[in-house]
């Protein structure tokens, strides 16, 4: 389609007749805006925990989709959130390693959550048990936006070389 910019009631999104071959969601309404070139992906953005809208959108079912929210312990429930609708979610840019990387753009999250996600891969729970413990710094927050644009470009770099 070639479209840039698209905003449309939830009901026609979920029965859009699209077939992208990649599904991107973020967080952040700049870095939607903002996101590389994908061939033939569809980026959503701006849902915050507004993601069960997606829950009916059954064309996603068998589509990669890949989720990258802000590191913090919103972010890991919201990535747990939309593997209830899409098991096959993976997140990118939420691990460790692009949290301690960051540190002189650390912020406070004012109010964290504080519970059991069952749905996050080994790796992704234990990034976020130690936000929950504030092992680094108390209340942690990385906002999505504060990375390093080039270790996005990267990152979907990565995504598009992926076999799947």
């Amino acid at each position: 389609m070639g479209l840039s910019d698209l905003e449309i009631p939830e009901n026609d999104f979920c029965h859009l007749p699209i077939t992208p071959d990649t599904v991107f969601i973020v967080e952040n309404d700049i870095n939607g805006l903002a996101f590389p070139p994908f061939s033939k992906a569809l980026v959503i953005f701006g849902l915050g925990y507004g993601l069960s809208t997606l829950s009916q959108a059954r064309w996603m079912a068998g589509k990669p989709v890949w989720y990258w929210g802000d590191i913090d312990t919103h972010g890991f429930a919201m990535l747990d959130q939309i593997r209830h609708y899409f098991p096959q979610t993976r997140s990118f840019l939420m691990d460790e390693a692009t949290l301690l990387s960051h540190k002189p753009l650390w912020g406070h999250e004012s109010s964290p959550a504080n519970r059991e996600l069952s749905l996050l891969t080994t790796d992704e729970a234990r990034v976020y048990d130690a936000l929950r413990q504030n092992l680094h710094a108390p209340n942690l927050r990385l906002e999505q936006e504060r990375i390093n644009f080039s270790k996005v470009r990267k990152a979907v770099d990565r995504i598009r070389n992926c076999p799947d």
